[in-house]
């Protein structure tokens, strides 16, 4: 189960993603952006990435589309944060 939240504030529209982001929820998190980079009005698009529990390929390429598209990422949990530290470094190099 993959639980996406946005929470919407003055200056940023964040999405919230906690649980397994696998297939298919991945595709599921890809529209949930879709959707939030609509109407953002000149404010910052962020993803968190909190309490992730699972993660497979499909998910790891949902983070570096983000990445490439230059949405911010924040990561909670100490997994999280080397997670996306090693995609960032495999975002770089290509």
């Amino acid at each position: 189960m993959l639980k996406i939240s946005i929470v919407d504030v003055r200056a940023q529209r964040r999405l919230v993603i906690e649980g397994k982001l696998i297939a298919p929820w991945a595709d599921e998190l890809r529209r949930a952006w879709e959707q939030a980079k609509a109407g953002l009005n000149g404010r910052e698009l962020v993803v968190e990435v909190k309490d992730l529990t699972a993660i497979n390929q499909a998910g790891e390429n949902i983070l570096l589309e983000f990445m490439k598209h230059g949405v911010n990422l924040r990561g909670y949990g100490v997994f999280t944060r080397h997670l996306l530290r090693q995609l960032a470094r495999q975002a770089s190099q290509n």
